[in-house]
């Protein structure tokens, strides 16, 4: 798990030691700790760090899928505020600096 003194949000990384999917490496929770306000204690499940083609990693968020005429689609759970795309860009490195400290300790 990663956290550090003070962080109100803890990423817990959880190994794909099946190996299925070919290229899931882990699953990851962002876990919302004390002083979180309403978010206390709760955490939120459904990501996970996956291998890309070029040897880099990769990490999706919680998604919903959906039919539309026979055709599936999803749509991401965790969305900014704001619209900007790039807001993801934190959360998403704050799980990969999880995993890496994971690997390395494997």
């Amino acid at each position: 798990m990663a956290k550090d003194k003070g962080d109100l949000v803890s990423v817990k990384i959880i190994p794909n030691e099946q190996g299925r999917p070919p290229g899931k490496l882990a699953d990851a929770e962002v876990i919302f700790e004390a002083g979180a306000g309403p978010l206390s204690g709760l955490r939120l499940i459904g990501f996970a760090v996956w291998e890309r083609r070029d040897g880099g990693k990769n990490v999706t968020f919680p998604a919903r899928q959906y039919s539309v005429s026979g055709e599936r689609r999803s749509f991401t759970l965790l969305r900014s505020a704001n619209g900007e795309p790039s807001a993801q860009d934190a959360l998403r490195e704050c799980i990969l600096d999880a995993y890496s400290r994971v690997e390395t300790r494997s």
